[in-house]
């Protein structure tokens, strides 16, 4: 009796340079960001009065096509992280955390006078951060979470994951106005608490409803600086107390009552993600 050997054919040059974690990375970050600077590119040549509304929604559109572009053609995938099943659940979810994150710390800085209510814009000012709001929540998570955090988890673990991508988020937000080691800290924390978010499902729609939430009702209802931005919400705010207390040129975000508030959010996240995970 005797017996033939087939032999499997070897991966194409292109299939052996895809499998590595290194090049994958790199493609995915370009497939983000590539896309998002052309967005931005293309904003600034328009004019202005138009740049607040569908130059942001069309970025926050081509990371999305971006990204999904990555999965289904280089990991070969489907784009589980986003699909619509659980989508208005997971992200009402987070929108709603976020928003009571920033009503309780908002009122915990009047009650202890380290705010004080000015007065009042028209309501219509509402609605202008909507756009870049959507942006900034859709891009910062997917480029932090689903790439940075996602990719870096699969090639050195978790713990080294959740270090990096946590430093380089803390990074991005070091030339905003007002930066200080509180803020730094608070940032951080922030970045877990995401992260945390996305491990509860391992899909974006929860941390980008948190992000949204968080940012969208500070920036519209509430005339405070988000992040170092500027203010420019409905309900006018003066700043009475101690940087350390008020966030100062930072905003809220750099408040240790904020810092405090975000890590009890973290910490109930870890434990709901670690009970998921089963560790």
């Amino acid at each position: 009796m005797t017996s033939t050997s087939m032999s499997t054919p070897s991966p194409r040059f292109s299939e052996r340079m895809l499998a590595r974690p290194s090049v994958r990375a790199v493609l995915a970050l370009l497939c983000v960001l590539v896309p998002f600077a052309l967005a931005m590119v293309l904003a600034n040549a328009v004019p202005k009065p138009w740049r607040a509304t569908w130059p942001l929604l069309l970025a926050a559109a081509a990371v999305v096509a971006g990204y999904a572009f990555y999965v289904r053609k280089v990991e070969r995938r489907a784009l589980t992280e986003l699909s619509a099943a659980g989508a208005w659940r997971e992200l009402g979810s987070g929108i709603g955390i976020g928003a009571l994150l920033a009503v309780s710390c908002s009122i915990i800085l009047l009650a202890s006078g380290a705010w004080s209510v000015t007065g009042l814009a028209a309501p219509g000012v509402m609605l202008k951060p909507l756009p870049e709001q959507i942006m900034v929540a859709l891009f910062e998570e997917i480029l932090f979470r689903a790439v940075i955090f996602r990719l870096l988890e699969q090639s050195w673990g978790r713990k080294a994951a959740l270090v990096g991508s946590t430093l380089l988020f803390v990074l991005a937000h070091m030339p905003n106005d007002g930066f200080s080691l509180l803020a730094a800290t608070m940032t951080g924390v922030a970045s877990l608490a995401f992260t945390f978010a996305w491990l509860v499902t391992r899909r974006l729609w929860l941390p980008v409803g948190l992000h949204f939430g968080w940012n969208y009702l500070l920036d519209a209802g509430v005339a405070v600086p988000v992040s170092g931005h500027a203010a420019r919400g409905w309900v006018q705010v003066g700043a009475n107390g101690p940087a350390w207390l008020t966030g100062g040129a930072y905003g809220i975000e750099g408040s240790v009552v904020t810092l405090v508030a975000w890590s009890v959010v973290g910490v109930v996240l870890a434990v709901v993600a670690r009970r998921r995970n089963g560790k």
